[in-house]
């Protein structure tokens, strides 16, 4: 499954994993994410992730 990047401080977003934390739960494609999501990390919003190569 596809990993995103925070462009901004490096915080990874796994769809494994999710974002519990903040209401994402495991398996959400980075897409189904809600455009008001934000890093966890640094607040960036969702335009500042780049996906990853696996």
């Amino acid at each position: 499954m596809a990993k995103h990047e925070c462009k901004v401080c490096g915080y990874v977003y796994d769809v494994e994993e999710g974002d519990r934390e903040n209401g994402v739960a495991p398996g959400t494609a980075f897409e189904d994410i809600p455009e008001n999501w934000a890093c966890p990390i640094c607040g960036a919003t969702k335009s500042y992730f780049e996906q990853k190569e696996e």
